[in-house]
């Protein structure tokens, strides 16, 4: 019995060490460089539910594919060369899809399920254009956060799902037409700017649960739009518990005095929560604005900080590999 007993702990021995191991640092480049040419086989080889992070490094390229990082592929980290020449980018849409009504929830380019992620300087983009419902970055993961990330589309470009999941975008560039950061998720948008290409459009439409209480909110950010570009809303309720939150921002003067829109239902004015608090810029001006939204006062600001807001949960940049990495993405550097 203690021979065969000794002979179970040798084994043991010999083998656990080699199935507890994985890569916790891969490379993926499209001319083969790296260890995988493609982001979705660099997911495929990752494992699933890591004890420890595992970073992606993904050099300059165009990859074009639809990417998805599982329920089961927490702590990932996608790190790009170059913000600006590292992009991941499709064009499915909702009527090129043709899977029903619900065919925006299929059109990402990359979506986000598992947990504890991260992304920085890279570009996602949709490049479908005006053609309708045509989503860029999909996040239904809990404690996903994006740095020096641009997210580039035009309907629906981020969707931010999860009842009580929580995001985070820092120094990000979001561009889009309509509705173009939507969903039930709380967000929080540091140093963003938030770019709207088209007339008489809404940037937000929140569809906040009912016992949630945050949805979107913006701190330090640029609204801003091309020369052109007018009557702009803030935001529209999605569903009937909206909320969405914009503080310390400057805003252009391409948003529509007036400030947020009802949808068409003036019972939802009683139940979203539109609110501003120490903004600046000619959007900002306050004289207009619809009577069912709300102006904060000092005493409100910790309310809408960063810790309250993710309920504990502080995000932080991983660091970068390389030093081409960070050369036009610095931190605090927009990138346009």
């Amino acid at each position: 019995m203690l021979k065969y007993m000794m002979a179970l702990l040798i084994i043991f021995a010999v083998i656990h060490p080699a199935a507890m191991a994985y890569e916790t640092h891969l490379t993926v480049a499209k001319d083969g460089s790296g260890d995988y040419r493609t982001i979705k086989q660099a997911i495929l080889a990752t494992k699933a539910f890591p004890w420890e992070d595992i970073t992606i490094f993904i050099k300059n390229g165009v990859y074009h594919e639809k990417v998805d990082i599982y329920a089961w592929n927490t702590r990932v980290h996608l790190v790009g060369e170059n913000r600006n020449k590292t992009i991941i980018s499709y064009d499915d849409h909702f009527k090129k899809l043709d899977l029903g009504r619900n065919s925006t929830f299929h059109t990402y380019t990359m979506r986000v399920a598992g947990n504890d992620f991260s992304a920085s300087n890279l570009t996602i983009e949709n490049t479908a254009g005006p053609v309708g419902q045509a989503v860029a970055l999909h996040v239904e993961a809990d404690r996903a956060a994006f740095t020096n990330v641009t997210i580039r589309g035009y309907q629906d470009t981020l969707y931010v799902v999860g009842e009580g999941h929580r995001s985070y975008f820092e120094n990000c560039r979001i561009e889009g037409s309509v509705d173009f950061i939507f969903g039930e998720g709380t967000a929080y948008f540091e140093q963003c700017d938030v770019v709207s290409l088209m007339d008489n459009t809404y940037v937000t439409a929140a569809s906040t649960p009912k016992e949630q209480p945050f949805g979107f909110v913006f701190n330090r950010s640029k609204f801003i739009a091309p020369d052109k570009v007018k009557g702009v809303y803030l935001g529209r309720p999605w569903r009937q518990f909206a909320r969405t939150v914009i503080v310390n921002s400057e805003l252009g003067s391409h948003v529509h005095p007036a400030g947020w829109n009802n949808w068409g239902d003036a019972t939802k004015e009683k139940t979203a929560f539109y609110a501003e608090m120490n903004n600046s810029g000619p959007g900002a001006k306050l004289d207009n604005r619809v009577s069912w939204s709300h102006q904060l006062a000092a005493e409100d600001a910790e309310k809408y900080s960063l810790s309250n807001v993710l309920r504990g949960w502080q995000p932080s940049a991983i660091a970068l590999p390389t030093a081409d990495a960070s050369a036009d993405s610095g931190s605090g550097n927009r990138v346009h």
